[in-house]
This record gives structure tokens, C-alpha cells and sequence, in this order.
């Protein structure tokens, strides 16, 4: 017997005959080439890259990622992008100065953002949001 298959088209007709959210996004997992003393020396340039994206409304979400046993930061980041296409998404990974400078490679992956929720909440006297 033969596993079924789908296409990715599919899963996106599927996701939007459901009514399901299909906002399709991409993510990029970074990982160290090196180590992480050349993330160290690209690190601010990294976060001023990614702010700027963050204020251009292109990212989505972006942090780094704890080990497995949660114990420390091995130099490896996870972001994702509202980009017009796979070939856009590339474009802004590799202008990234971690990637660009050679501290991290890079893989990207289209996602479907379905289903899920988030709260803001919004203090007025702290002027910091609580998002659950």
C-alpha cells in the first residue's frame, strides 16, 4: 500500500476552503558555522538588522533557542518573515550580517500560519505590553 501524498498547493486550498487563517509565512532556522565567537562579534549589527525589519513590518516573530537541555545559547536563532515569495525571504536572510559575515548558515521554509491566538494587553503606566 502507498502512503498518501499532498502537495503543498493542497494543503493550501485545504487550509483555505476551512477556513483556516493560510497566512503563509517563512521561517528561517540560523545556526552557527563557527561557533560562537563570530555570532558574538555580529550580534549588534544582527539586532539592528532584524529591528529594522521588525519596523518595516516584514518580521514576523524572531529570538534565539535554548539547547535541548535548556541550559545555555548555542548561537542559534529562529525568525520568521512576511515576504512576497521563497526568492524574497532568501534575499533578506542572507542580508542578514550573521549570515552575510558568515557566523550562521541559514534554511528557510514556507509555513502556514492556521490556526492559534494571542492577547495583548496594554499597561498605560508601565508602556510595555503583556502578550499571552
Amino acid at each position: 500500500m502507498t502512503e498518501p501524498r499532498m502537495s503543498w498547493q493542497e494543503m493550501v486550498e485545504f487550509s483555505t476552503t476551512h477556513d483556516l487563517l493560510a497566512k503563509r509565512l517563512y521561517v528561517i532556522s540560523s545556526k552557527p558555522t563557527n561557533g560562537l565567537g563570530p555570532i558574538m562579534e555580529v550580534l549588534d549589527e544582527h539586532v539592528k538588522y532584524q529591528t529594522q525589519l521588525e519596523r518595516d513590518g516584514v518580521m514576523f516573530a524572531a529570538g534565539p533557542l535554548a539547547s535541548e537541555d535548556l541550559q545555555e545559547w548555542l548561537g542559534e536563532g529562529l525568525f520568521m518573515y512576511r515576504a512576497g515569495s521563497m526568492e524574497e525571504a532568501v534575499r533578506l536572510a542572507e542580508a542578514d550580517p550573521m549570515h552575510s559575515r558568515g557566523a550562521r548558515s541559514f534554511t528557510i521554509r514556507e509555513w502556514m500560519l492556521n490556526e492559534g491566538t494571542y492577547t495583548i494587553q496594554v499597561f498605560y503606566s508601565a508602556g510595555r505590553p503583556k502578550i499571552t
